[in-house]
């Protein structure tokens, strides 16, 4: 079986992460609804890259592109902004969701997200996918708080210098579970990043 090619790790952090910062930079300036608009071409713009570089396009970027797009079109057709601030909840529930519902069925769908990047046993899989799929519950939750109760330009804020540090610092409190639970034929040798 031949492994995927990979994007270079600072490749795939700008190509995450810049998305964001083109819609908080743009909502600064000129607000939601353009922000909006730069937000979904962005998104498509890093999905094309990544394909274009690695002839496969990663599930969950895919997903939340379609989110995204979808949620996107409605907040700019609509001239609503509670769809563009309601869809980082329904993107968290789904995700959180997929994983619980797949541990129910004996399947740690998280694998098949991170199979490439490390390696665990079963038990390893099952704590890491319990862990991300209450973190994603967590961070829906925060989200409808932070919406609901601030400013649109705090929310976006908050995606951006909330939600990025806040998944970083969950990602980097894995590391000991990664290393108990390395699968002995493939143990990692180098800390694993692992982003939303």
């Amino acid at each position: 079986m031949t492994s995927k090619p990979q994007l270079n790790p600072a490749l795939k952090l700008v190509l995450d992460l810049g998305p964001l910062l083109i819609f908080f930079a743009a909502n600064s300036r000129f607000g939601i609804y353009v922000a909006t608009g730069a937000f979904m071409a962005a998104i498509l713009i890093a999905l094309a890259v990544a394909y274009a570089l690695t002839r496969h396009l990663p599930i969950m970027p895919l997903v939340t592109a379609v989110v995204v797009m979808v949620f996107g079109t409605l907040t700019l057709v609509l001239h609503d902004e509670l769809f563009i601030k309601v869809k980082p909840t329904i993107i968290y529930v789904l995700f959180g969701g997929v994983l619980l519902v797949g541990l129910a069925f004996g399947k740690s769908l998280l694998g098949l997200v991170f199979d490439s990047v490390f390696h665990l046993t079963e038990e390893g899989w099952r704590k890491l996918t319990v862990r991300w799929a209450l973190f994603f519950l967590a961070l829906a939750v925060l989200n409808e708080i932070v919406w609901r109760t601030q400013t649109t330009d705090v929310w976006v804020s908050f995606k951006v210098f909330g939600v990025v540090p806040l998944t970083f610092l969950f990602a980097a409190l894995q590391y000991p579970l990664l290393t108990k639970y390395a699968a002995p034929e493939a143990a990692p040798t180098e800390p694993a990043q692992a982003t939303e």
